[in-house]
């Protein structure tokens, strides 16, 4: 049997099964049957009741090379919704296969931000050709979305808003609500804006119902409201939506004119994404996808195993220096590695939570100096209490009551480094305006090692335990 080759099971019905069920192993394996078998009746019928990111998942859990098959096979049903829904590498491995106009006619169906985050993945010169053999009015709105900065505001809003004149009343808001259909139908509040279309207000559709038609639309709407600029990072954005627990928000040009708006659903996928991006950045992993390339993973990891293979250089000369006391004492060598996991252990929980505060911008410079401070009393006390057991323990088994302070006060002095750092270094980091998720455990791994191996190697020869 192939590799590819799934071993037959029962064909099942993705609507005989409960939702939890729809992904299971059998049922991946009913729908490739019914492909390979050339059945595409079949697996549309399979298929046909699963939601879009549902089909979108069942892409991804196919093997690679059954992947063009499958979605030759359920064309009808692979459209912009499940493209928006797919991961990224696979969506792009997919749209590789297709040409420009059919790339074209899955983005028109889209709102704008999702159209754009399909097409911003294609090479430059297939992205003229899809945007070529798009309408005047979906090329315009893309090709806009493009100018603007990556992880930016601009290109995560949509176009399709509901914007009404001051002037207007309850009444004439609804009628236009109910005439023109061409208006989006996902929406959850109407801005008001002036004459010169910057918004002064907005109207959630709730207070509509239930104001009298003769009402001014000024008189029922807030005038206080979180307005993004264009060219704010996504970052921000979701930031701003989490404070002041938003369902969307405008997003205003460099005038203040009213040119999108950004919906909680697509700020609810930017903070998934940048959590877990900046979890994968704080190991090295680089995007840390299953679907990426061999080639990508290895380029993307191998440069921080290269660095750190550099840093820990750094330790092993420390440790060098002391090569003669090692000798003189086995139980140097044994205890070395402990001083120096426990330091970097520290400094790790340290880094994580300043690399989240400082993303969720509750660590800033008005209060750095506090969270040092914090973190060296926490340090204190973590570094006390593992020196007592860590001492009394060496003290204990190596019958050297000498060996189990040496040890104690080294645990001390790293822990207390580890807190140091593991705040120092991300906030350092930050001020050079580089990414503090990226760098940090290369530079906090290097500080505790090395600060462990000295302060420990160094007490033992300091305090006359070896010559």
């Amino acid at each position: 049997m192939s590799e590819t080759e799934l071993p037959p099971e029962p064909a099942l019905d993705a609507g005989e099964l409960d939702a939890d069920d729809r992904l299971k192993p059998e049922f991946v394996r009913s729908v490739l049957d019914a492909v390979e078998e050339g059945d595409t009746e079949a697996a549309k019928a399979r298929v046909e009741p699963l939601h879009p990111a549902d089909i979108a998942d069942l892409i991804e859990l196919t093997p690679a090379d059954l992947r063009p098959a499958l979605a030759a096979a359920l064309s009808d049903r692979l459209d912009g919704d499940v493209l928006a829904e797919m991961n990224d590498w696979v969506r792009e491995e997919l749209l590789a296969a297709l040409e420009p106009h059919q790339v074209a006619d899955l983005a028109a169906e889209l709102d704008t931000d999702d159209a754009v985050a399909i097409i911003e993945t294609l090479e430059e010169e297939d992205q003229r050709a899809v945007l070529r053999a798009l309408d005047p009015d979906d090329r315009a709105a893309i090709e806009e979305a493009l100018s603007y900065p990556e992880e930016s505001a601009g290109r995560l809003m949509q176009r399709e808003l509901i914007a009404v004149p001051e002037h207007w009343t309850v009444g004439d808001v609804i009628d236009y609500l109910r005439s023109d259909e061409e208006l989006s139908t996902d929406f959850w509040e109407i801005f008001v804006v002036d004459p010169a279309h910057r918004p002064v207000g907005t109207c959630h559709l709730s207070w509509l119902l239930r104001t009298p038609r003769v009402v001014q639309v000024t008189d029922v709407m807030r005038r206080e409201q979180t307005l993004i600029p264009v060219d704010m990072d996504q970052e921000e954005v979701a930031l701003r939506f989490q404070k002041y627990a938003l369902i969307s928000a405008a997003v205003i040009d460099a005038g203040g004119r009213l040119v999108g708006m950004i919906t909680v659903d697509d700020v609810v996928h930017i903070i998934s994404e940048e959590a877990g991006e900046d979890a994968l950045l704080l190991s090295g992993a680089g995007d840390g996808d299953i679907n990426e390339p061999v080639r990508d993973s290895y380029r993307s990891r191998v440069r921080w195993l290269v660095a750190n293979l550099f840093t820990a250089l750094v330790a092993s000369f420390i440790i060098a220096q002391f090569g003669a006391a090692i000798e003189q004492m086995v139980a140097l060598a044994v205890l070395m590695p402990i001083v120096a996991s426990i330091g970097g252990n520290a400094g790790t929980q340290t880094m994580a939570i300043a690399v989240r505060a400082l993303a969720t911008n509750q660590l800033t410079q008005s209060n750095t100096l506090r969270t040092v401070r914090r973190e060296i009393v926490v340090a204190l006390l973590n570094g006390a209490t593992i020196a007592v057991l860590l001492g009394i323990g060496a003290a204990l088994v190596f019958a050297n009551p000498q060996l189990g302070v040496v040890i104690a006060a080294a645990m001390v002095i790293n822990v207390l480094v580890a807190g140091l750092a593991g705040v120092l270094v991300p906030v350092t980091l930050e001020r050079l305006g580089q990414d503090p998720a990226v760098a940090s455990s290369v530079f906090v791994t290097m500080v505790t090692d090395s600060m462990g191996f000295f302060a420990f190697l160094g007490l033992a020869v300091a305090s006359g335990l070896v010559g």
